[in-house]
């Protein structure tokens, strides 16, 4: 008992530090962005519900920056305009730490219970680091709604599809209802086979887009004709924040990016995606299938401002997942903690804006587009892992878990090739934990 009493006590104590060392590196590090992002969604949704005027008119004064998300998105934004700006604050940083710490719940609570980690602890040191994530102080800073989308399509691909529910494809069609980028997790859905969660996703989006159609045509028309191809709403390209394939051909020439290079890097990207994807879920390794569609919809995606690298968070969490079940005192092992650990820390750095004024040169190339590596390395190295599926089929032709949906009954029992580690490697290692 008093054993048990010291150790929470350590822990409180250990928290209680990392929390003050955390809020010192953020008042150092976090540049406060004065909530620009909810400051546009706010004063368009103001004007458009309060003022009479057009939603995809509105520019924040002194800017070129609008809306630019589909009239679903504004419809569910829509209470916004009724509440005070400090209320509307405190609902968009409230949301944001509530589904940001159900996310990485559900990717760590299986490293916490296989490891013997105390899991109250557990979460509250992810939750420390997670508040120094520079994609996750930014999203906050400027009241972005990333993690919130990655909130409903984690519901879909890690509790309801390896669960057999009937209503997995719901929360990735409502997310591409609301910005089109999470769209591509429907195409994973395809890509792997899954027909029926992928139609699901399909129709939630038509319904919510229609939806928003029956109740805002002006709106609709609106933005599916020329909001929507308006791309100076968005940024400039080449700007150092654009974290994606499309900013690295940009700034290597400004003036005329290539748009021939960016497709072909984008086909060639996709392939490898593809590829990956089908061999997660062939392991039942879908929280893998999950961050690899995260890391190249960052890469694909034209623009992909640092806020967006939230949906690096999976593929970092489970670096770590593997490290630690990889054997102890194991070269895997090592490499694995090593590169979640360089990869965070590159993530928290802001080290891409040393080259905003000047990323000319091989330094500027290889240095501004850091993130971009980062993502790169994740989609092309991150481990594959067979997981335990207990008996019983589930729909889709995925077997239903027993415990959680990242890992089912919380054990991995075999070692998926991950095509990475060279094959005397794989011989040594074997599994990542012994077969039960």
């Amino acid at each position: 008992m008093a054993q048990g009493a010291g150790r929470t006590t350590a822990q409180v104590v250990a928290v209680a530090a990392l929390a003050a060392a955390v809020t010192v590196f953020l008042s150092v590090a976090a540049v406060r962005h004065g909530f620009f992002d909810l400051r546009v969604y706010y004063g368009a949704l103001t004007y458009w519900a309060r003022d009479g005027g057009e939603i995809y008119d509105f520019l924040k004064a002194g800017t070129q920056y609008g809306f630019t998300y589909p009239p679903f998105a504004a419809l569910v934004m829509l209470p916004m305009a009724y509440l005070p700006w400090n209320a509307a604050i405190v609902v968009s940083v409230a949301a944001t730490v509530v589904v940001s710490a159900v996310v990485i719940w559900w990717l760590l609570d299986p490293v916490a219970r296989r490891c013997g980690w105390t899991r109250w602890f557990t979460l509250a040191v992810a939750l420390c680091l997670a508040a120094a994530y520079e994609p996750m102080r930014e999203t906050v800073n400027f009241g972005q709604v990333n993690m919130l989308l990655l909130f409903l399509v984690a519901v879909d691909l890690l509790r309801l599809l390896p669960a057999g529910n009937r209503w997995a494809g719901v929360g990735i069609g409502l997310a591409t209802a609301i910005k089109l980028t999470p769209g591509i997790f429907v195409v994973y859905l395809l890509v792997t086979g899954r027909w029926r969660a992928a139609a699901t996703a399909v129709g939630a989006a038509a319904v919510a887009t229609l939806v928003a159609a029956g109740l805002f045509p002006d709106a609709s028309r609106e933005f599916w004709t020329e909001a929507l191809w308006n791309t100076d709403r968005v940024g400039e390209l080449a700007f150092v924040s654009n974290q994606s394939l499309r900013g690295v051909v940009a700034r290597l020439d400004p003036e005329h990016p290539s748009t021939l290079a960016w497709l072909l890097l984008v086909l060639v990207t996709l392939v490898v995606w593809g590829w990956r994807c089908r061999r997660a879920v062939a392991a039942g390794d879908e929280a893998t299938g999950l961050a690899l569609t995260g890391a190249v919809m960052c890469l694909v995606s034209p623009v992909t401002w640092v806020h967006h690298l939230v949906w690096l968070l999976p593929g970092l969490i489970l670096l770590v997942d593997n490290g630690t079940a990889a054997p102890a005192r194991g070269r895997r092992r090592r490499v694995l903690l090593a590169a979640a650990l360089v990869g965070y820390a590159l993530l928290c750095s802001r080290i891409v804006w040393a080259w905003e004024k000047d990323f000319t040169g091989v330094d500027g190339f290889l240095g501004s587009n850091t993130y971009v590596w980062i993502s790169l390395a994740l989609l092309l190295g991150l481990p594959i892992r067979r997981r335990a599926t207990p008996t019983g089929g589930g729909r889709d032709g995925v077997r239903g878990p027993d415990g959680s949906a990242v890992e089912p009954a919380g054990v991995a029992q075999l070692a998926e090739d991950d095509g990475v580690a060279p094959a005397v490697q794989r011989h040594r290692i074997g599994g990542l934990l012994p077969v039960r």
